[in-house]
């Protein structure tokens, strides 16, 4: 079977291009879209269309550490993005309005992650949106009833920012062609995968996190860094924690990597190479696992990522409970650091803001389904 042809600008096949829908608009301000790099080449990705759309307008995309270096930010920059200390898009003064709107492009996981690893975005000042109606983005299912794809929240704030200016209702037009296009795809987001819902409670908490939380173990690892310019193969994790709330039992090692650690990637993980000097082969660590886990236990992680690293540890049949798709960031506030062993850096202080996180869905849930 030979390959379908593509529209490398909209990133359709061709067959179900809408780049003939896309307006031209003169916006007056300036918006950049930094994008997750692995949020390039998703197919249904809407930043590429407002990128087609917005004359002036840009869209950066690479890893993170050369994000930092690739930004231009002007001098009254603002970044869309909500949260307690985001002011409300349509409270801005004349005098208060952005020159530039900072957009971030990807899950939330992947926002967060630039926010908290691009000091220069998390230094500027956040505004937000109030949606009126839920998403429209119905072929990607939104993290909850109130998120935006980032083609509707730009569109969003450019009606409040420069109401005057022409062509959103057309750019809006061609987004739902796309949504459109897909639905009446045999197997879109009408098909079975989409239809199915996990077993889940309040805010989407696994009702594995109710009760006492006796059998729970968090877990965070941490990987080594990619080859410059390729892009990350899988590989087994340089380090592993883990905490048994019932009883607080610990475990952390280190592990051989694959390849040396330069100075740069030990800085960022907080951690020396000392800190590798009792690091153990995969073998040993697996040993090491195998005698800590029991078999009532519910390893908990909060990324796919860390399950990736947790299958090298225990093997691809083990369970793992993955708490990605949560809905309850606006209400979490982790407590203090619970992770005392010293020498493990960026993954200590992870696996303490995990723990907080397990324990307060426990709490909200728990509270939620109370009887009253």
């Amino acid at each position: 079977m030979f390959p379908r042809s593509r529209c490398y600008r909209c990133f359709r096949p061709q067959a179900a291009c809408f780049c003939h829908a896309i307006p031209r608009i003169d916006n007056r301000t300036e918006v950049l879209i930094v994008q997750h790099r692995r949020e390039r080449f998703h197919p249904f990705n809407t930043a590429r269309i407002v990128r087609q759309a917005l004359r002036n307008s840009h869209l950066v995309a690479d890893h993170t550490c050369n994000l930092a270096q690739r930004l231009r930010l002007l001098p009254r920059a603002g970044l869309l993005y909500p949260g307690p200390s985001a002011r409300l898009i349509s409270d801005l003064t004349a005098d208060e309005i952005p020159q530039q709107l900072v957009i971030l492009d990807g899950t939330w996981h992947h926002a967060k992650t630039l926010l908290r690893e691009i000091p220069a975005i998390g230094a500027l000042p956040r505004y937000r949106l109030a949606p009126a109606r839920p998403s429209r983005y119905r072929i990607r299912r939104p993290p909850s009833a109130t998120a935006l794809s980032t083609l509707e929240a730009t569109v969003a704030a450019l009606r409040i920012l420069e109401p005057q200016t022409p062509g959103f209702d057309e750019l809006l037009r061609a987004f739902d062609i796309m949504v459109e296009g897909q639905l009446a795809h045999p197997g879109s987001a009408k098909g079975r995968r989409f239809q199915t819902r996990r077993d889940r409670t309040f805010k989407n908490v696994p009702r594995a996190l109710l009760g006492d939380l006796q059998h729970i173990v968090v877990a965070y690892g941490e990987a080594a860094a990619g080859e410059r310019g390729r892009r990350r193969a899988a590989g087994p994790p340089i380090s592993w924690l883990a905490q048994r709330l019932g009883t607080g039992e610990k475990f952390a090692c280190t592990l051989i990597p694959l390849r040396p650690l330069d100075n740069v990637f030990l800085a960022h993980l907080a951690l020396t190479r000392a800190d590798f000097a009792a690091a153990l082969s995969l073998d040993e660590a697996r040993l090491r696992w195998a005698q800590f886990q029991r078999p009532t236990d519910i390893v908990t992680v909060i990324q796919p990522g860390t399950a990736r690293l947790y299958s090298y540890l225990a093997g691809d049949r083990q369970f793992c409970l993955v708490l990605k798709s949560v809905d309850v960031e606006s209400f979490l506030t982790p407590s203090m650091s619970e992770w005392s062993e010293p020498n493990f850096g960026r993954a200590g202080a992870r696996l303490a803001n995990a723990i907080a996180l397990v324990r307060q869905l426990n709490a909200l849930a728990t509270a939620f389904l109370r009887p009253t």
